[in-house]
C-alpha cells in the first residue's frame, strides 16, 4: 500500500488522520488556513516535512477562500492565515520554511497580478511543487543513506519518520526503503515512542503494510538489545537541526543516541536541508513544545495516572551533534556534523 499522507482533491486538502491509525484509516478534508492549523496542532498530520507541506496548502486554501475579496481584504486576511499556521507547532522548522517560501511567492505574484483571483493559482502551484519536491528529496536522501546500511542489518528507529511524516517515501524510513529496494535484507526495530506512540502506531503500520520485517519494543528496551548485539544501526528523522548540528527530534531520541554511543552503534539522522536552521546556533536555542498532560496520563479512553498528578510533557529533546554519526540530506551525507561542514554543504 502506497501511503499518500496529503492530497489535493476538489479544492480541498485531504490528510490522513494519524491520530486514529492503525485501527482506522481515514482522510479529513480542510478548506482554510485556520482548519489546517488546527489539524497540525492536533497532530492529524505530524512530522516536520509533512507539516511544511500542509502549511503551504493552508496558505493556498486561504487564498482560494478569499479569491472574490477586495485586494485590501485579501491581503489582510491572508496575513491572518499565515499567522494562524505559524502558531500551530513551534519546533518543526519546516513549517516556517514553507510559510516563508509561500510568502515570497505571494509577494512575487502580487507584483505581477492585478487581482486576488489571479494569485490563487500561483500559490496552489507552489504548494504542489513543495509537496513534489519533498518526495524527490526523500528519494535522494534514501539513495545516499542506503549506502550506510549493510545487508542483514537490524535498524532501530524512534518515532515515525516515514511516508506519514512526509509527502511520501520518508526520511529515516525512506533510507530503509531505499536500501531494501537495492536488494539489501534489513529488519526494523521500532520502539513505542511514548507518550503518543508514533512508533507503535505509525512506523509499525507502515512497515506491516509493505511486508518489511519489523519488531516492536518498549522505549526502555533499546539498551538491553544494544548490549546483546541485536541492533546494528539507529536512524531517526528530525524536526530541526541547528547550525552546529544539534538535532531536535521526538522526545526520547537523546536517550537512544546516548545508548548508541555507549555500545558503538552508528546513530544516523535523515533530514532535508529545509530542516536545517542556520538562524539557530545550537540546540539550546531550539524552542521545545510542551504538550497537554493527558498525553502522559493515559491514551485514548484509558487513564492510568491518578487525578491531580503533575506532568511534564516536552514533545522533543535535543541530541548534541557529537552523538550524530552522520546527517543524511538530499544533497549529501555529513559525517560528524559541525558548523563548517553543514555550512559547506548548504553553500556548495
Amino acid at each position: 500500500m502506497k501511503v499518500v499522507t496529503l492530497r489535493w482533491h476538489k479544492d480541498r486538502l485531504e490528510m490522513i488522520d494519524q491520530r486514529v491509525l492503525p485501527k482506522t484509516f481515514q482522510y479529513i478534508a480542510y478548506d482554510s488556513a485556520a482548519s489546517v492549523a488546527e489539524g497540525i496542532r492536533d497532530m492529524v498530520v505530524r512530522g516536520a516535512p509533512a507539516i511544511g507541506c500542509a502549511a503551504a496548502y493552508g496558505v493556498a486554501l486561504e487564498a482560494l477562500r478569499l479569491r472574490e475579496s477586495s485586494r485590501e481584504d485579501f491581503n489582510a486576511k491572508l496575513e491572518e492565515g499565515f499567522h494562524a499556521l505559524a502558531e500551530s507547532r513551534p519546533t518543526a522548522v519546516n513549517l516556517f520554511w514553507a510559510l516563508e517560501r509561500m510568502r515570497k511567492h505571494w509577494q512575487g505574484l502580487a507584483l505581477a497580478q492585478n487581482n486576488p483571483s489571479d494569485i490563487v493559482g500561483g500559490l496552489l502551484q507552489e504548494a504542489h511543487e513543495i509537496l513534489a519536491e519533498d518526495i524527490r528529496n526523500n528519494r535522494a536522501m534514501g539513495k545516499l543513506g542506503a549506502e550506510l546500511l549493510h545487508d542483514g542489518d537490524t535498524v532501530l528507529t524512534h518515532c515515525n519518520a516515514g511516508a506519514l511524516a512526509t509527502a511520501g517515501h520518508g526520511t529515516a524510513l525512506g533510507v530503509i526503503r531505499s536500501a531494501i529496494e537495492t536488494g539489501k535484507h534489513l529488519s526494523v526495530i521500532a520502539d513505542e515512542t511514548r507518550p503518543f506512540l508514533q512508533g507503535a502506531r505509525l512506523t509499525a503500520w507502515e512497515m506491516v503494510q509493505e511486508g518489511i520485517p519489523i519488531t516492536l519494543i518498549c522505549d526502555n528496551m533499546a539498551g538491553h538489545l544494544m548490549k546483546d548485539g541485536k541492533i546494528d544501526a539507529v536512524i531517526v528523522g528530525a524536526d530541526r537541526v541547528a547550525a552546529n548540528g544539534d538535532v531536535a527530534n521526538k522526545i526520547g531520541t537523546y536517550m537512544v543516541a546516548v545508548l548508541a554511543r555507549r555500545h558503538g552503534i552508528p546513530f544516523y539522522v535523515a533530514a532535508p536541508l529545509s530542516t536545517i536552521d542556520l538562524k539557530i546556533n545550537s540546540g539550546t536555542d531550539i524552542p521545545i513544545e510542551e504538550r497537554d498532560a493527558t498525553e502522559v496520563t493515559g491514551y485514548g479512553d484509558v487513564t492510568w495516572a491518578p487525578d491531580g498528578i503533575r506532568v511534564r510533557n516536552p514533545a522533543f529533546d535535543v541530541t548534541p551533534a557529537e552523538l550524530v554519526s552522520a546527517l543524511i540530506t538530499e544533497r549529501g551525507v555529513i559525517t560528524s556534523p559541525d558548523p563548517s561542514r553543514i555550512a559547506a554543504l548548504l553553500t556548495g
